[in-house]
């Protein structure tokens, strides 16, 4: 790029710069809700920043005057397309990533607990971590849920244990995510209910719910069905929220998961972009507008522990959706081409052997991510490979994150590695690298779409495949000492004693059960028959299926008698077998 053309960029951003600190501009702080990329911060954007020792620094840096340079117009000026440098033109100096800490454990009044805990010590948004039996559509007290009950996450039957999850919390000031996919409709719909409940209009509310059902067939395996219901209960999702929940975010498409199951960077960028694409011609197949509807899309990243390639990841994925939702789907506002995301701390990458070295690991992960330009995070504990966060290590995990906001200076400066050679050379070989793994998926397509490639690789367990293949490579790196674990298999002397870890008693699923019989006993029985009965008339036809699905919840209905009717009428689906 010339040098006139890159000072030409410096004037446009400048100009969006001025306009937006303090005055709630297009792309400033007052942009959006709380929580939909970050908190505002108009007091400090005003004032100067300095480093620590006093030297004042400014908003974002590029070239210097009158030097061309052939990559800037890849790199280019936060808040201006392709986006590699971010979406807002005051970075982090206008509008500071959400702390958003993952949690759920036991029942919904021990998680309640949690929760008014993170909101208390300053926590901008919550994230609900569901138990396996929720997870995968069931109820306390089916004979699959025994021994799951409350261990992994939070234990939801009914929305009346929304009601107790939420217990003051105001729901229409407070954005929540809820991470599930397989019965993330019911879920939701549980949800509105508890809001309702609280005398919320749910026309108001903000958050996300994670809904994507593609990384549960690639990696995490948790569905109730085959895709195609899914994708069809996805699309009326998409459909209801455009309509009656506009601020709402009706799909988090997850590369965390991919990652988690042994992916490379590259495949979990290529992968969930992938997926992503896909739910845009899913909303276009359904006539939606995709300027409407894309800004309703947000992604979740994992943030692992190679510093640079993580950091040149996010800006890759930045640049690669932008270019595709303008470029291939039409995409008309800068709204519609955003990558927002959230990004979590690789669990994967915390060991049981020396768990006090997972703050450190966390911490790097995290200046990564907000490195990277990640609009939300979560940070993990560090003792989470032993059991779930225990008080004192959640407390950690939030103290990580704002010790980088207010400590360190990252939020001084948008995009402070943008125009590294390094970074900018690896930002530049994953977007490569996910190019050709969107081609490939185009080849198993029979109509050129990425959603047919997707189906066929699902079904030929091309994804499963390549990622079994980068994991097992990456786990004969560790054996033969090639790649290295500091307290695992270098460093492995300590003087470091065992952790105190939470444990969640038996007790708390024999007391969920309990209380689901009694609600069972206490609700109109007739209400919720008829409401199955609809739920079922429904699922026959083209018709949207949350107003029926919302109905069921606001009768007390259980998740596994929701998903049960579903499941009687799109069946199971169990994985091929494949050697």
């Amino acid at each position: 790029m010339r040098a006139e053309d890159i000072e030409a960029g410096r004037r446009r951003w400048q100009q969006r710069y001025d306009a937006a600190a303090g005055r709630g501009k297009p792309g400033g702080p007052g942009e959006g809700k709380p929580g939909e990329g970050g908190e505002t911060r108009d007091q400090h954007d005003r004032s100067r920043r300095t480093t620590l020792s006093g030297m004042e620094v400014d908003p974002v840096y590029g070239p210097p005057p009158d030097a061309d340079d052939p990559r800037f117009e890849r790199i280019g000026w936060p808040g201006e397309y392709p986006f590699t440098r971010g979406l807002y033109p005051t970075g982090y100096r206008g509008r500071t990533w959400t702390i958003r800490q993952f949690a759920g454990f036991g029942n919904a009044r021990q998680t309640n607990e949690r929760y008014r805990m993170i909101l208390a010590a300053g926590g901008g948004g919550l994230s609900v971590a569901f138990d396996m039996p929720t997870l995968m559509g069931r109820d306390s007290d089916d004979p699959r849920s025994l021994g799951e009950v409350g261990h992994c996450g939070v234990a939801i039957d009914s929305a009346a244990d929304m009601e107790v999850l939420f217990d003051r919390i105001p729901l229409g000031e407070v954005t929540t995510s809820m991470t599930i996919s397989g019965p993330a409709i019911p879920i939701f719909c549980m949800y509105l209910v508890a809001a309702e409940r609280q005398g919320v209009d749910i026309a108001t509310l903000n958050g996300t719910l994670q809904t994507d059902i593609f990384k549960e067939y690639i990696a995490q395996k948790e569905w109730l069905f085959a895709p195609q219901p899914h994708l069809r209960l996805i699309g009326d999702l998409m459909e209801f929220c455009s309509k009656e929940i506009p601020a709402y975010k009706p799909l988090s498409v997850s590369g965390y998961h991919i990652r988690e199951a042994g992916s490379t960077a590259a495949q979990e960028l290529a992968y969930t972009l992938a997926d992503g694409f896909a739910y845009v011609e899913l909303g276009l197949s359904r006539g939606l507008d995709v300027d409407v509807f894309a800004p309703g899309l947000s992604f979740f990243f994992d943030s692992h522990l190679d510093f640079f390639e993580e950091i040149a990841k996010f800006r890759a994925a930045r640049r690669i959706w932008a270019r595709w939702m303008r470029e291939v789907y039409g995409a008309k506002t800068d709204r519609a081409a955003w990558l927002r995301f959230h990004t979590q701390t690789a669990g994967v990458s915390l060991t049981a052997q020396q768990p006090y070295n997972n703050i450190v690991r966390t911490a790097v992960e995290a200046l990564a991510a907000v490195l990277g330009g990640t609009n939300s995070l979560h940070t993990n504990a560090f003792d989470e490979t032993l059991a779930l966060p225990s008080e004192q290590s959640a407390e950690v995990a939030l103290r990580t994150q704002q010790v980088l906001l207010e400590e360190t200076g990252v939020a001084n400066v948008a995009d402070p590695l943008g125009g590294s050679w390094y970074v900018e050379a690896l930002t530049d070989r994953m977007e490569a690298e996910a190019e050709e793994v969107f081609a490939r998926i185009r080849e198993l397509s029979d109509d050129g779409t990425i959603t047919a490639g997707l189906l066929r690789g699902i079904d030929d367990g091309y994804f499963t495949g390549e990622i079994a293949e980068a994991a097992f490579d990456y786990q004969q790196a560790l054996e033969t000492g090639e790649k290295k674990i500091v307290g695992v298999n270098a460093h492995t002397s300590t003087v470091s004693g065992p952790v105190e870890i939470l444990r969640v008693s038996h007790e708390v699923e024999a007391e969920q059960c309990r209380v689901l019989g009694e609600r069972r006993r206490s609700r109109s029985q007739a209400e919720v028959d008829a409401a199955l009965r609809k739920l079922a008339e429904v699922a026959r036809t083209e018709q949207n299926m949350v107003p029926v699905i919302l109905a069921a919840a606001r009768a007390e209905a259980t998740l596994g008698e929701i998903c049960g009717v579903l499941k009687d009428e799109w069946g199971d689906y169990r994985e091929p077998a494949r050697f």
